[in-house]
């Protein structure tokens, strides 16, 4: 498989949302944003169930289009991929699903298991690359989600809770995809309501709160200054209201 170059800060397009708010069936689900998402950073959105975290997300991905505002990439689109909380697998084996992945990029058909084979193996799948990708664990359906977003080399990785429902070894190989990823020049874009992980992963922290952008800012500064009542008591660990 052929790394990308990381390439330098500057190279990254900036993700911006210009009061970007979201509205469904006359509720406001998401308040209008104002955020600016620059450099090959890992970002986590945090915050309570609830909070706007996912909604957010997809906004910046591009899956919804806001309802008010815009969200637009300053500089070219770049590659994206996503991987959801439950990873959307088609029935079919785990290779072939990585191999229907390259193909749909356009990768010559000579090179598809080869370098489908290489993901599986970078990702801990090699043993499982004939099994039905619907039956494998959780942490293996998560890890072939992120080996099928390696293979089409992003720039920018969404990241939708994708440990929130594993035991801590698969919690420990997510995160280390995710470094992984970020060592190779891929901007990521996480929510999580882990505070272990995010101290853990985070360059900076966005809080939502009741869809609410409450903060961002610098992760040890969300931790030991936070600037808001709703921050300071999940931190805490309270009931946040």
């Amino acid at each position: 498989m052929n790394d990308m170059t990381a390439p330098l800060l500057d190279d990254i397009p900036t993700l911006l949302l210009e009061g970007a708010g979201f509205m469904h069936r006359g509720q406001r689900l998401l308040a209008p944003v104002d955020l600016r998402l620059a450099g090959c950073r890992r970002t986590l959105l945090m915050g309570p169930n609830g909070a706007g975290k996912s909604l957010l997300m997809r906004l910046a991905h591009g899956l919804l289009p806001p309802s008010q505002g815009r969200v637009r990439w300053q500089g070219h689109v770049p590659r994206q991929a996503m991987v959801f909380q439950r990873p959307v697998l088609l029935k079919r084996s785990a290779l072939a699903n990585l191999t229907y992945a390259l193909a749909v990029q356009g990768t010559p058909r000579t090179r598809r298991r080869s370098l489908a084979r290489e993901a599986l193996e970078r990702f801990g799948l090699a043993a499982v690359e004939k099994r039905p990708a619907r039956v494998l664990s959780g942490g293996e359906q998560q890890r072939l989600a992120l080996a099928r977003a390696w293979l089409l080399e992003p720039e920018v990785l969404f990241l939708d809770e994708p440990t929130s429902a594993l035991d801590p070894a698969a919690i420990q190989a997510v995160e280390d995809a995710v470094r992984e990823f970020h060592a190779r020049g891929t901007r990521i874009l996480m929510s999580c309501h882990d505070l272990h992980q995010a101290r853990r992963l985070a360059d900076d922290v966005l809080f939502l709160h009741d869809g609410r952008l409450l903060e961002h800012t610098p992760t040890e500064t969300f931790f030991t200054a936070p600037a808001s009542p709703e921050a300071r008591a999940f931190i805490r660990g309270e009931l946040v209201v």
